[in-house]
């Protein structure tokens, strides 16, 4: 187990000068462990996880899709809105309004 390999290495580190080799190797299974628990607190340590993260992905992409074209249609229809009653206002100030009464 990790454990393991890193209280051998700190036993062996223990009261004694370290050497750069036993350095890296503490540092690289101290972090080994810390990623794994980190996994584990965050539900990420069992084989499913990595289609999870991309199926979370995905469904963040597709968020992140639908919520560009939601902005795109309103942002559309408020320019449509507002060209109409450009266009409105025109006729009422040239008085075209009144032809269609007659």
């Amino acid at each position: 187990m990790k454990e393991e390999m890193l209280a051998r290495l700190v036993a062996q580190a223990d009261g004694q000068m370290l050497d750069l080799v036993t350095i890296r190797a503490l540092i690289e299974e101290a972090s080994d462990l810390g990623a794994g628990r980190a996994l584990e607190r965050l539900g990420l340590a069992d084989r499913r996880a990595e289609s999870d993260v991309r199926e979370l992905r995905e469904l963040l992409s597709a968020w992140r899709d639908a919520k560009k074209a939601a902005r795109g249609a309103v942002i559309g229809w408020i320019v449509r809105i507002g060209m109409a009653l450009l266009l409105l206002g025109i006729a009422v100030k040239m008085g075209l309004l009144g032809l269609v009464r007659a």
